[in-house]
């Protein structure tokens, strides 16, 4: 019979894998101590790029299993997860998600669940791309100013361009005020395209 392990990923170290692996342990899993993986790293990373993850990796085996609490556990959206239990399944690495029911997700009913599941993330996906494209239209229609606002002050704009103006760099002056280069260049866009001095049609 195979190892099982468990993999508890939480986001910030203010977090606490503890709950994850109660759960685990509670839904029936005998897993032990030195088989649980625990990983304090941001949900938008991929898989491939969690160093614990991919320890865990090379611990696992043909035979074994890996439990883990919720599907996001696996990946940072749909596509990372499914690739992430493709390429667990093809090493003959069992999957269970407690989220749904502890199902082997590369069994036979495990792969049509995660099919029904990216298709309800790449829909959900579609409809948000497409209520901002239409939100974006609606707010360009009605004359609202699209863009970020920028972060500096309007007094701290001025001030922005006295620097400039003066033959300090971009990187010195946004080091100065504590912003990046692309805010002081945004600025600095502004202030020409205002002044009818723009030097660089595309900006302007």
């Amino acid at each position: 019979m195979g190892r099982v392990f468990a993999y508890c990923r939480v986001s910030t170290n203010d977090q606490n894998p503890e709950n994850q692996k109660l759960e685990i342990l509670n839904s029936g899993f005998h897993i032990e101590p030195r088989r649980f993986v625990e990983e304090k790293i941001s949900g938008s990373v991929y898989a491939s790029k969690r160093p614990e993850f991919l320890k865990l990796l090379d611990r696992l085996e043909e035979g074994d299993s890996l439990v883990v609490t919720k599907l996001d556990r696996l990946g940072r959206n749909a596509l990372d997860v499914r690739q992430t239990i493709d390429l667990l399944s093809k090493r003959g690495i069992k999957v269970h998600c407690l989220a749904l029911g502890s199902t082997d997700l590369t069994s036979s009913s495990g792969k049509m669940t995660m099919t029904i599941l990216s298709a309800v993330a790449e829909f959900e996906r579609d409809l948000i791309i497409e209520r901002t494209q239409s939100g974006l239209g609606r707010a360009k229609a009605e004359g609202k100013k699209l863009g970020r606002n920028f972060s500096l002050s309007e007094v701290q704009q001025q001030s922005v361009m006295s620097d400039l103006n003066s033959g300090k760099s971009v990187s010195e002056t946004a080091r100065k005020f504590k912003t990046s280069r692309q805010t002081i260049i945004r600025i600095r866009n502004k202030s020409e395209k205002n002044s009818g001095e723009c030097k660089n049609p595309i900006n302007c």
